[in-house]
Parts: C-alpha cells; sequence; structure tokens
C-alpha cells in the first residue's frame, strides 16, 4: 500500500527534528523542506542534513529566501542584539528575535511544495507552551492557515482538503524530548541556539538555549550537546 505524503517544514531544530521522527513513524512518505532565510543561526541547515539523513526521508530541499528587505528582527540582523538571560519585567512579550510573518511565509512554500507534490499533510514543529510568545505559533493562526489553504488552492476546491499538523502545539519541552528519545531522536544532531559561536557551539544564554535546558531537565536527562561551547573554546 502506497503510503500518504507529508511535507515537514524543518530547520534542524529540536522541536522539529522530533516532528520529522513522529511523521516517519505516523506512516508518512515524508518530504522534509528547510528554509534558509539569512538566520544568524545558520549552523542549523546543516544539522537539518545530518538529522534527516538519520532519520531517513524520502526527500530534502533546501529553499534559499532573501530576507533582507525584512529588518528588525535579532535573527536576521547583526545589528540587532540577541537578549540573553530571562526577560525583565515589563518587556515586550514579543522578543526581538520574533522575524516578521515567518511561521505564515514558511506554511505557505510549504503549502505550494505540498500541493506540487500531491501532499495533503503539513507538520509544522511549534509549541504554544514552551516558547517565546510569537504569535503565529498560537493555535488560532494555525487553524487560520488551514482554513486559507483550504480556500486557495486548487486541490482543495477539488474537494482535496490540506491539514496542518503541530504535534507539539501542547506540550512542554521536557514532554518533546521524551517524545524524541522514544523515537530514537539523535539530539547531538539537532541545533537551538540563536546566536551561536564561529564553531556553531551554543551561547547558552539565549533564550532557546534555556528552553532547550529546561526541557532535558524535565525530562530527567543530559543534552548531549551540554558543554559543546567549553569544548569549542578549550
Amino acid at each position: 500500500m502506497e503510503k500518504p505524503r507529508a511535507v515537514v517544514l524543518f530547520s534542524g531544530g529540536m522541536d522539529s527534528s522530533v516532528v520529522l521522527a513522529m511523521a516517519a513513524d505516523e506512516g508518512y512518505e515524508v518530504h522534509a523542506i528547510t528554509i534558509s532565510y539569512g538566520q544568524r543561526h545558520r549552523v542549523e541547515l546543516d544539522c537539518a542534513q545530518k538529522t534527516a539523513q538519520a532519520i531517513g526521508v524520502n526527500r530534502h530541499v533546501f529553499l534559499n529566501l532573501d530576507s533582507t528587505p525584512f529588518e528588525g528582527s535579532a535573527l536576521t540582523c547583526e545589528d540587532v542584539k540577541v537578549p540573553v538571560g530571562p526577560r525583565p519585567p515589563g518587556a515586550d512579550p514579543i522578543p526581538p528575535t520574533y522575524v516578521p510573518a515567518r511561521n505564515t511565509v514558511f506554511l505557505s512554500l510549504a503549502l505550494a511544495y505540498a500541493e506540487s507534490l500531491g501532499a495533503r499533510d503539513i507538520f509544522i514543529g511549534v509549541s504554544s507552551v514552551d516558547y517565546s510568545g510569537y504569535p503565529d505559533c498560537r493555535p488560532e493562526f494555525l487553524s487560520s492557515f488551514e482554513e486559507t489553504a483550504n480556500l486557495g488552492t486548487r486541490s482543495a476546491n477539488g474537494g482535496e482538503r490540506f491539514r496542518i499538523h503541530a504535534p507539539l502545539l501542547e506540550m512542554t519541552k521536557g514532554e518533546t524530548v521524551t517524545a524524541g528519545i522514544r523515537l530514537g531522536v539523535d539530539f547531538s544532531l539537532t541545533h537551538s541556539c540563536y546566536d551561536p559561536g564561529p564553531a556553531g557551539e551554543p551561547c547558552e544564554q539565549c533564550e532557546a538555549c534555556m528552553l532547550r535546558r529546561r526541557g532535558f531537565e524535565e525530562a530527567g536527562l543530559e543534552d548531549p550537546i551540554a558543554g559543546r561551547e567549553k569544548a569549542a573554546l578549550s
């Protein structure tokens, strides 16, 4: 029996790696899509390639997106600093690492790819529990995008509806780590840091690093990349 196809938005980070493994475990023919958008943590692109090979996907494509005109994000602009440590009281609930409409753009690209493949299932590794407060990680956004996908595509107008899957949406980082271990995800191949060093070593101070650390602590496990910063400097 032929497997149904699914497109997985895959950054090479901890969350999307677990989602990639989930889609494969659920019996989909997995097509991973990784997007280079000028992010300062470009090391995640190498991690994506290694993890996709380790998990096994039908096809892995890389798309280059010129984000130069979209200014203001700490992830794409070198002159905007990535915050470190806990957020101070009264800080903006949406941090400077927010990239304008990123998930809207990424899901649109994944939708176009899925329609061209004949896939009707799209997976994304967002969470609305342990996350940075980005508005495009909320369940209402995902529901809205799914409705848009089914209004604006030829396939859906022909009766073949698209489904947006966000299996980590209600999971804590600890639950995500536990799920990944169960599925055999090699977390040593993944990357989370927003502001890595020249060798790709995590800063261990940004919010992404803190969330990752919390996940492994909650799961009662040691992060396989813990101490990579010290090792790189030695």
